[in-house]
């Protein structure tokens, strides 16, 4: 709400800046905080706060990165061209942990706590200048600026999107849902799971995921070309259904496969080939439900709220219905099940795009 406000006001490129240098330099500050030890209550709620801060910066930097590649693209090329955020995702997640990979396997846990943790926050640093590099050189897009020279800016952007596209959001939240879900289950929630339940060695977990990540760098682009020639509700609606739907078998190989190996296969499966039909089209397909007088407002509300329920308490929730399935993962697979039907038919009600 905050930057989609002011992103539809002043134009995408100020603000992608802007949330670029919150998210990076909160990143960097968390790998120097102090320790609990040294500083006592204080360490914590630094962390809180560098969160809070890293939060905030996402909000808008999710809904400007889309935008920019949106509004430059060709328009029978959309899906194509607005997924390269997408695979941002990708490539940071393949990064992270296989950083993280590298420092468990070559770091006692000791050293790790101790010191090594803090090296892949600080290292950040490199992508952040990386990013600036490139955004400062940027236009701002041709879209927003025609807007902006018929004196067409959207005074309370997010009051429009309330009030003129309450179907859309409603759907585009509902669509969202298996999204979060999807990616928070097979890239957070089954480290615990993995290791803490079925017991299997955590460095082979998190180089699964790691696996997962750099193979949905290419099957994104794939799946959002599909969406260019096919729909991107078509896409998109079966993909939100087959990712409920595989959640049963892929449980199965995790949970009784009895092998690093065969939950890396899943992870693999799970998040880096079925999940691309969802993820890369997404982009385009939730900027098409707003105008562009209040785009950058509609699609952060549409991808950031929905992600409070659909991705910040899916852990939750896949621990406790593991703890009332007796460690058993069914009551995940039927819940996964439930939310890929319900963003199906979300996506299937979507009717008007700009």
């Amino acid at each position: 709400i905050l930057f989609g406000h002011f992103g539809d006001k002043i134009g995408r490129k100020p603000l992608l800046v802007l949330t670029l240098l919150i998210m990076g330099i909160a990143t960097f500050l968390i790998g120097l905080i102090p320790t609990y030890a040294q500083i006592g209550v204080a360490a914590p709620l630094l962390l809180l706060l560098l969160r809070l801060l890293q939060g905030i910066g996402l909000g808008g930097e999710w809904g400007g990165a889309v935008i920019m590649s949106f509004e430059y693209s060709p328009k029978a090329k959309r899906g194509f061209y607005t997924c390269w955020p997408q695979v941002g995702l990708a490539v940071g997640l393949s990064l992270a942990t296989g950083v993280v990979a590298l420092l468990t396997k070559t770091l006692s846990d000791e050293a790790f706590l101790a010191w090594g943790w803090r090296v892949a926050f600080m290292g950040s640093i490199v992508l952040v200048g990386l990013g600036l590099f490139v955004r400062l050189r940027i236009l701002e897009t041709p879209e927003f600026a025609k807007i902006k020279d018929a004196q067409k800016i959207a005074h309370v952007p997010v009051g429009e999107v309330f009030r003129d596209y309450k179907k859309n959001v409603l759907l585009g939240w509902g669509a969202r849902w298996i999204d979060g879900v999807v990616f928070n289950v097979y890239a957070v929630f089954t480290i615990a799971y993995l290791v803490g339940t079925v017991h299997l060695d955590k460095t082979g977990v998190l180089l699964g995921i790691s696996a997962a990540a750099f193979i949905l760098i290419f099957t994104i682009p794939i799946a959002s070309a599909w969406s260019d020639r096919v729909g991107r509700r078509t896409a998109y609606g079966w993909g939100a259904l087959v990712c409920g739907i595989a959640a049963f078998p892929l449980f199965w190989m995790m949970h009784y496969g009895g092998s690093v190996v065969l939950a890396g296969a899943a992870i693999i499966l799970g998040l880096g080939v079925i999940y691309a039909p969802v993820y890369g089209p997404e982009a385009a397909l939730f900027c098409e439900l707003f105008d562009t007088r209040v785009r950058y407002s509609g699609i952060s509300v549409v991808y950031q709220v929905s992600g409070i329920v659909s991705s910040s308490i899916t852990p939750l929730i896949a621990t406790s219905l593991l703890k009332a399935g007796n460690g058993e993962p069914w009551w995940i697979a039927a819940y996964m099940c439930v939310i890929g039907i319900i963003s199906a038919v979300s996506t299937y009600f979507m009717r008007r795009t700009f």
